[in-house]
């Protein structure tokens, strides 16, 4: 239980957002009380992919995800926070995809964005688990970057509690009040403590739900849902750094910024996959396991536990043949199954409100967090202290 109960900035909410906007508010002096529910995050910030790819983002908020790019390989040089260098690289599967590949590959190059297209050969020669008759040449953005996602946060948290004496993490703590008063912020505490700052900053949706019911059921969140596998390690399969294949050329944003996204065509074989929001990505982690998924179920916000808690086995199925189709090795060597869920907003890339320029919520940012909460964060807390 922490001694001191007045801090410059409680941040509630200690996932990857919150964590990035504690450490930045540390950075510029500032006394900052991170508080969390939990024994540690155990959401968002923990199951998804561990990829970071700006090239995926678009234009707009590609500033920012780069620049966590930057923030996460400056840390890592200081604190292993399972940050590793291996690029990211998008496989087209048709003619189509091949066009969008190359469309923004010319976008990239006009800011100065480095970007290599691939042949065939080149994608064999790198990445040997990828079937030849699905590869019709890559994208690859080698300044990218992976991580842990079941170390990162944690690490993350460590290296903040070490290197910044002026931070205080305060985990297993629910906060059941935050209200302005004069000219200070009070929060508490499950367990009757009494913290005052001059600011907070509410990263967590769960919290968001709770201590402002009104404005949640206004916000226009959406949840997610998400289910990915995990095989067996497989330290002989090639497949270093995040790989994402034709059905994310046709999801992600930087793609539909390019000219021929719009006109491009749906294969038959895709229209069940689209469907349940399924686009196939893989990821190796250290111990040479693979992580395969993903696929995306949504709900608005006042029907969120509609969503379930179930693992969907016809979607898994759909994601394995599909992820069969593009690797040579038994994806159904399948050592774990999990499902995730993050906030997002239909039409905002995170969801922003301020009240009385004390208290400033800051969630919903979507499937963006790991790629881009780094610089987001580092943004708001100089826009929140001007």
């Amino acid at each position: 239980m922490t001694k001191n109960t007045q801090y410059d900035l409680i941040v509630i909410g200690a996932g990857i957002l919150g964590t990035f906007h504690a450490i930045h508010a540390a950075r510029i002096g500032k006394r900052v009380l991170l508080i969390e529910k939990d024994q540690y995050p155990i959401n968002a910030s923990v199951r998804n992919f561990g990829q970071a790819v700006s090239s995926g983002m678009s234009s707009d908020w590609l500033p920012y995800a780069t620049r966590s790019t930057e923030i996460y390989k400056e840390i890592q040089q200081e604190f292993d926070i399972s940050v590793r260098n291996n690029g990211t690289v998008y496989i087209p599967s048709d003619q189509d995809e091949l066009q969008l590949i190359h469309e923004l590959k010319e976008r990239m190059d006009t800011i100065g964005y480095d970007s290599q297209l691939l042949s065939t050969q080149n994608c064999q020669d790198k990445w040997p688990a990828i079937k030849k008759n699905y590869c019709k040449g890559g994208l690859f953005f080698p300044q990218e970057v992976s991580i842990e996602p079941d170390k990162l946060i944690y690490r993350l948290i460590e290296f903040a509690e070490n290197k910044y004496p002026n931070l205080t993490y305060l985990p297993s703590t629910a906060v059941l009040d935050c209200s302005v008063t004069g000219d200070h912020v009070s929060i508490t505490t499950a367990s009757r403590q009494t913290f005052m700052a001059d600011k907070a900053i509410l990263c967590s949706g769960g919290e968001f739900k709770l201590l402002f019911a009104d404005l949640f059921k206004e916000s226009g969140i959406t949840l997610c849902k998400l289910q990915m596998m995990r095989t067996n390690p497989m330290p002989e399969v090639q497949l270093e750094g995040n790989i994402l294949t034709g059905l994310s050329i046709r999801r992600y944003e930087s793609f539909q910024e390019c000219p021929s996204f719009n006109k491009i065509s749906l294969p038959e074989h895709y229209a069940e996959l689209k469907k349940w929001g399924i686009h196939m990505l893989f990821k190796k982690a250290v111990d040479g396991s693979i992580i395969i998924g993903d696929s995306h179920e949504y709900a608005d916000v006042n029907h969120t536990e509609d969503l379930g808690f179930g693992i969907n086995t016809s979607i898994n199925e759909l994601m394995l043949s599909e992820a069969q189709r593009i690797v040579n090795f038994d994806v159904r060597k399948i050592a774990s199954t999990w499902v995730g869920f993050y906030p997002q907003h239909n039409s905002k890339h995170i969801v922003e409100y301020d009240i009385q320029d004390r208290i400033h919520i800051r969630t919903a940012i979507g499937g963006k967090g790991m790629t881009s909460s780094a610089g987001y964060a580092e943004a708001s807390i100089k826009k929140i202290y001007g």
